[in-house]
C-alpha cells in the first residue's frame, strides 16, 4: 500500500490544518496545533539558534527528513526573508503528498507567508531560488540514498512516529545523519522517547531535552559532538 493512501484533512487546535495518513494511522502534525508544533520545535530550537550563532556567515543550511506537507519549509522561508539571512533548504520525502492535498492546506494564511504552493509545484531534484534569501531543493528519495556528507548545519527530523516507522529511528539512521553535520550541528525532533535519546547519543550527539509545545512535555535538540562516544548504556 502507498504510504499516503487516503489522507484526510483535519483542523488542529490552533486553527491550522494537518493530514491523516490512513496507511500508517498517523497525523502529519500534532492535533494540538500544526503551526505551533513546527514553530516551537523546528524553528525555535533548530533554525533560530543557528542563525543567531552564525551571524555574519554566508548562509544556514537546513536538511529536513520528512518534507511532508511543507509547513517546516514555509516557516523557514518566512524567517529567512524576515531576518534577511540566507537559508539553503533541502527537503527529503519518499512519498510526497499530492498537489490536491497540498492545495487545501491553510498554512500560507495561518503563517502569513505567500508562496506555499511553490514548494509543492517546483520540480524535484533541482535547486530553486524562491526569494533573495531562500533557496530550496526537494528530493524524492529514501534516507538511505542521501549524499553527499557534511553539507548541513541543522537537521529537522520529522519522520512519522517511532511506532509507525521504527526503521527510521535507529542508531544506524542517526549515525548516517550525524555525517551530514559538522561538530556543533543541530538535529531537532519531536520525539523524546528513551530509545530515541539512546540512539542519538550512541551516534555522536549530545542530547538536550526541552519543553514541548502545548501539552507535549518534552522534545529533543541533539548537538553533534566532536568525537563519536561509546554506545549509551541505561
Amino acid at each position: 500500500m502507498d504510504q499516503h493512501d487516503s489522507p484526510r484533512l483535519l483542523l488542529t487546535h490552533d486553527g491550522s490544518h494537518t493530514l491523516y495518513n490512513a496507511a500508517l494511522n498517523q497525523h502529519y502534525h500534532s492535533l494540538q496545533g500544526s503551526l505551533q508544533e513546527s514553530q516551537h520545535i523546528f524553528i525555535g530550537l533548530g533554525l533560530l539558534p543557528k542563525i543567531h550563532e552564525g551571524q555574519g556567515r554566508q548562509e544556514v543550511r537546513v536538511l529536513e527528513m520528512g518534507f511532508g506537507t511543507g509547513l517546516n519549509a514555509l516557516l523557514s522561508w518566512k524567517i529567512a526573508d524576515q531576518m534577511a539571512v540566507c537559508v539553503a533548504y533541502t527537503g527529503i520525502e519518499a512519498y510526497p503528498v499530492s498537489l490536491e492535498e497540498a492545495g487545501v492546506l491553510n498554512y500560507g494564511e495561518k503563517a502569513g507567508k505567500q508562496g506555499f504552493m511553490q514548494l509543492h509545484t517546483v520540480s524535484w531534484q533541482e535547486t530553486h531560488r524562491l526569494s533573495a534569501c531562500f533557496s530550496f531543493c526537494k528530493q524524492q528519495q529514501r534516507l538511505e540514498a542521501l549524499q553527499p556528507e557534511g553539507l548541513y548545519d541543522v537537521i529537522y527530523f520529522d519522520a512519522f512516529a517511532p511506532e509507525a516507522q521504527p526503521e527510521l529511528w535507529t542508531e544506524a539512521v542517526f549515525t548516517q545523519l550525524a555525517k551530514q553535520l559538522p561538530a556543533g550541528g543541530i538535529l531537532v525532533t519531536y520525539s523524546s522517547k528513551g530509545a530515541v535519546r539512546r540512539a542519538l547519543q550512541a551516534s555522536g550527539f549530545r542530547v538536550e531535552k526541552h519543553p514541548g509545545p502545548g501539552r507535549k512535555r518534552e522534545v529533543i535538540r541533539a548537538v553533534k559532538m566532536e568525537a563519536t562516544p561509546v554506545a549509551f548504556a541505561g
